[in-house]
């Protein structure tokens, strides 16, 4: 692992190679996609509470509501060969 020592002497050439200029525009950058992350982790824990939430009612026979359209049935009855 890294010690103290390299951890510095990392940030050093970090801030030698991108530059003063550029490091606000990174921690912006990081800061957005860190936030994103986070919302889309919060929108799938969302979903998978919907989802657990209608499989329970399925299970414990409330109706579901499947879209679609109505058809007629045929009501002649089918002849076997």
């Amino acid at each position: 692992m890294f010690g103290l020592s390299e951890l510095a002497l990392l940030l050093i050439v970090v801030l030698v190679v991108v530059g003063a200029k550029k490091l606000p525009e990174l921690a912006r950058s990081a800061g957005k996609a860190a936030r994103i992350l986070k919302s889309e982790k919060r929108a799938l824990k969302d979903d998978t509470r919907q989802h657990d939430a209608a499989g329970d009612r399925e299970r414990h026979g409330a109706a579901r509501v499947v879209p679609g359209e109505a058809v007629e049935r045929d009501t002649t009855p089918h002849e076997r060969p």
